[in-house]
């Protein structure tokens, strides 16, 4: 087993790496040399930048070939006093400054894909990535947005990433985003675009924003149809040196960044952070007189759910070191996620934090490795928050579910609930294992190219059968009578799995109060108060700690269909006649 180990000291860096030169042709000022491009980055405070022209690596080129003259004189004696000042100011920069090089491709539909690489590989290997890619070698150099569109988005996605590029969906909720809303795609093509395992993030236009419609919400691992949590940044996509005065969303270098938190400053450093699980690395950057954001109180301000939650101490005496192991084993086995120790969801308790950090990490990690199997790769460390020290825990997904607690109990993660998981779950999670074995023996034989993971294909075709239920909670479907005993059968609404064999002595909370209402209501919808929008109903909507939850009725041309605890999450098309005016404009 690898053992747990905090992770070494990291520093936070300030990077745009989405600018364009002047060598793409929609570049607004062309007169602009690479040196006033650096200054600007410089005057910016910024540490990372990367040339992304369009369909061509030749800005970046430039700029070496440049460098490399001015170098070149100096060797031979023949530097202009102008020249040696631009030669010393480009040294001064480049040591400051990591300029990575890059482009942003257009592939297929007309999407933007960055694709940034290690200032150690050659401009020819980028350009032969260019070529893979489709760029015909006659269009190299014309930083062409239209030139491309050979090639499709998941085929991108791929090619970039074997050699060795960081993949960047390119402004994903804007204009020729992958991601942009009032696309007229299928819902496993909208999957497998921002969920492709060779995607490493989402450029958004939206970071700064707060609240569950912006686009890092929707994809943070909370919505059914979007598993995978993805790492989103800004960039500015500069195509001119300062801020347009008259076109204000014309931005300028540095007008978008993002900081990140690296152990020092490289590529490799960057590729590392969007291959974790950690997604506090990351943050919209803000000016020195804007308060830095907090991830830990906006955690605390969503409270628990399907991929987070929060226990004030470990302690073996009430409890709480189980519930925490427990909650690692769900987590595991569901979406991963993040566990705060040092303090309750509840915004008006005090902070109480961890007196003993230290030896509270060791124990969780002596606790973790003897309890929980198979053995889990996930990451301890210590923060601050209200200036009390916290313990936080990142839990990946795993690849090798189901896995158990003290060796026979197997937990996954329900909303913001962790249940036990019984025998159709089990058995989910074991073909869960034996298809990512199979797909990791797969790749590692010949390449393969998907579209989406089995998973998701499951999920997506499940839901093109069924679109008008909602994708979140549980429908209870007509039991079947043995013995004299009711056995109900229970559709979990996020992946389509059905449970068999459920009684309500022996169901979960959700479960137990969704039978305990089908039971109330199957055999008087006629006569309930129910709000129709014509075959949609809604029965109850209710609290649940910080959750709105909806209980909805479906007439279908066969009866009824009764759906149980809907977040808003799951809420989508006509159900969406139920939700509040800004809830549906969001």
């Amino acid at each position: 087993m690898r053992p747990l180990k905090q992770p070494s000291k990291k520093q936070w860096y300030t990077m745009d790496i989405h600018i364009h030169t002047p060598l793409s042709i929609d570049y607004q000022q062309p007169e602009i040399t690479f040196l006033e491009i650096l200054k600007k980055a410089e005057s910016r405070n910024l540490d990372i930048i990367s040339f992304t022209d369009h369909n061509t690596i030749a800005g970046y080129r430039t700029l070496r070939e440049e460098v490399e003259k001015l170098e070149l004189l100096e060797k031979l004696n023949r530097l202009l006093p102008d020249e040696n000042r631009q030669l010393q100011e480009y040294r001064t920069l480049l040591k400051k400054i990591l300029v990575l090089p890059g482009f942003e491709f257009t592939a297929t539909f007309g999407f933007h894909i960055i694709g940034l690489f290690s200032p150690s590989k050659s401009v020819r290997e980028i350009e032969h990535v260019l070529l893979d890619l489709g760029i015909p070698p006659s269009n190299l150099d014309e930083g062409n947005p239209a030139i491309g569109a050979s090639v499709d988005v998941i085929t991108a996605y791929r090619v970039i990433n074997e050699a060795g590029g960081i993949v960047i969906a390119a402004h994903a909720n804007s204009s020729n985003g992958v991601a942009m809303r009032g696309l007229n795609f299928g819902g496993q093509t909208r999957i497998a675009y921002t969920q492709d395992r060779n995607l490493h993030a989402l450029e958004v236009t939206d970071l700064d924003q707060k609240g569950p419609r912006t686009t890092a919400a929707f994809f943070n691992g909370t919505k059914p149809e979007y598993p995978r949590r993805m790492h989103c940044i800004q960039g500015s996509d500069a195509h001119r040196l300062n801020t347009d005065t008259v076109r204000k969303k014309n931005p300028g270098i540095g007008d978008r960044a993002t900081d990140v938190l690296l152990s020092d400053l490289s590529f490799e450093s960057l590729l590392e952070l969007f291959k974790s699980n950690d997604f506090s690395r990351t943050r919209p950057h803000r000016q020195s007189l804007e308060p830095v954001y907090d991830y830990i109180q906006a955690a605390r301000e969503e409270g628990p759910n399907i991929i987070q939650d929060f226990h004030e101490n470990i302690n073996v005496r009430g409890g709480n070191l189980y519930a925490t192991l427990a909650d690692i084993c769900a987590f595991s086995n569901t979406n991963g996620g993040t566990l705060y120790i040092g303090f309750s969801s509840n915004l008006q308790q005090p902070v109480v934090g961890i007196s003993n950090p230290d030896q509270a990490i060791s124990q969780l990690e002596k606790e973790i490795q003897n309890r929980i199997s198979p053995p889990l790769h996930l990451s301890l460390d210590i923060q601050k928050y209200k200036n009390k020290p916290v313990l936080r825990i990142l839990i990946p997904r795993g690849e090798e579910p189901p896995y158990a607690l003290d060796e026979n109990k197997i937990f996954i993660r329900d909303e913001d609930e962790t249940n036990l998981a019984v025998r159709d779950e089990i058995v989910t999670l074991v073909l869960r294992g034996k298809e990512h074995a199979m797909l990791t023996a797969s790749t590692q034989e010949t390449p393969v190219i998907t579209t989406t993971t089995p998973i998701e294909t499951e999920l997506e075709l499940k839901q093109d059968e069924d679109t008008d239920i909602p994708r979140t909670g549980v429908e209870v479907i007509a039991p079947v009578i043995r013995g004299g005993k009711y056995f109900f059968t229970m559709r979990d609404l996020r992946n389509g799995n059905l449970v068999k064999n459920v009684t309500q002595a022996s169901a979960r909370r959700l479960w137990h109060y969704a039978i305990m209402r089908y039971n109330e209501i199957i055999s008087s919808i006629e006569t309930t108060d129910i709000q129709w929008n014509g075959n949609y109903g809604l029965i109850r909507q209710y609290s649940h700690g910080k959750n709105q939850l909806f209980d909805f009725v479906l007439k279908t041309e066969s009866g009824y269909r009764l759906f149980f605890g809907v977040t808003a999450d799951g809420i989508h098309g006509s159900w969406k006649y139920f939700l509040k005016e800004e809830e549906q404009s969001g």
